[in-house]
């Protein structure tokens, strides 16, 4: 039985938080090394100690997650588990259970969609959600906020760090300001002096290469984006350019969409040794795309585009794609396509250690066939 909650709050009046002129309320709350704290909360054993989940390092296993306890150490996520075990010697190494942090993460959306209908997952570990107008009738997102955090410590023995700001792009930020379970408010009359602590790299679209090429044109604070000279600004980032100087202003209008769309859908496999025989190669490809196109047939789902990605042995990475009309979830056609790909890298002269298939561009069945054409998806299936 779930626990009582020991913080609370009392039903207030529900005009006190339907202004409807006021900045609106945002919250980005992010579980705490999710994985990891999952597995310490299963095997009370783990607490205490540095721990990956993930692979094992003779078979070339990643980290998935892991603790902060591992990430002292340096250990982090995406990292091979051969380093992270050099890293940290005493590092305890756990399998990923996803069946399991399937179930806990629909249990933390249900204490989060307690709050609000606004709530817009971004992975199993994090999620938006818009509390300007709020089941809980709380004017105050700092403490619907709190409340959260504190149901999910009482009812599920984890922690989460939450941000409370006008806007997406300020509430990601915030949540991460004080880790592990925070809470950072950025109030809208707060929201320029915080602007001016955050470097270039607080951006949304700003990683390692693209922080380097800023840092060139001396923008190396967020707020420099605001002053760089805009032709040399496309000139440097391309497309980019217009949505950072938003951002370095604070603007994000982007509403909290509960129900988001499926953007992609890939498959992939890392081997324990690598693949040298095209014909094994081929029979990988045609795995990962038959796994694509049931996921898509499953979610009533079309695509448009067909990737694959190759990882060669040196660990260079290389993706191939094709896009044609009509968009399609049928097995074979996909297959044929990603097979077409394949043969346009060198995977047949090179050693290869990961393949991937993705199907990206997608839109709902629903969107392009009349209802008389449209089949039960049980028959799809």
């Amino acid at each position: 039985m779930p626990q009582t909650s020991s913080y609370s709050i009392r039903p207030r009046d529900a005009t006190l938080a339907a202004v409807s002129d006021t900045p609106r309320k945002i919250i980005h709350l992010d579980m705490d090394a999710f994985y990891a704290s999952v597995e310490q909360r299963e095997d009370p054993a783990l607490r205490g100690k540095p721990v990956a989940v993930g692979g094992a390092p003779e078979s070339r296993g990643v980290v998935a997650a892991c603790n902060y306890e591992a990430r002292k150490f340096g250990v982090h996520s995406a990292m091979p588990m051969a380093r992270a075990v050099r890293q940290c010697p005493d590092l305890v190494i756990v399998r990923p259970n996803f069946t399991l942090y399937k179930s806990v993460s629909q249990q933390v959306m249900d204490i989060l969609r307690s709050a609000t209908a606004l709530v817009e997952p971004l992975s199993l570990d994090e999620a938006y959600l818009d509390v300007t107008e709020n089941l809980l009738n709380e004017p105050l997102a700092m403490e619907v906020a709190k409340y959260l955090k504190a149901r999910i410590r009482d009812e599920l023995s984890l922690t989460a760090s939450a941000g409370v700001a006008p806007n997406k792009f300020l509430a990601k930020i915030a949540s991460g300001w004080k880790k592990p379970d925070g809470l950072t408010v950025i109030a809208p009359e707060r929201v320029e002096s915080f602007l001016q602590k955050l470097p270039v790299e607080a951006l949304w679209g700003v990683g390692p290469v693209t922080a380097k090429k800023l840092h060139a044109i001396g923008v190396v604070r967020l707020v420099d984006v605001r002053a760089a000279d805009r032709a040399l600004l496309t000139r440097t980032i391309g497309s980019l350019a217009e949505w950072l100087v938003r951002l370095s202003h604070g603007d994000d209008p982007r509403k909290v969409t509960p129900d988001r769309p499926w953007k992609s859908i890939s498959a992939e496999d890392t081997y324990a040794t690598d693949l040298e025989e095209v014909k094994q190669m081929r029979a990988e490809i045609e795995r990962l795309a038959r796994r694509v196109a049931d996921s898509l047939q499953k979610k009533g789902l079309l695509a448009r585009t067909v990737t694959i990605k190759v990882r060669y042995a040196n660990f260079t990475t290389v993706t191939r794609s094709h896009t044609e009309e009509p968009a399609t979830h049928d097995g074979a056609r996909i297959v044929e396509r990603a097979l077409a790909l394949l043969e346009r890298t060198d995977a047949a002269r090179r050693p290869v250690r990961l393949l991937g298939v993705g199907a990206h561009g997608l839109l709902d069945r629903h969107e392009l066939l009349p209802s008389s054409q449209l089949l039960p998806l049980e028959s799809v299936w």
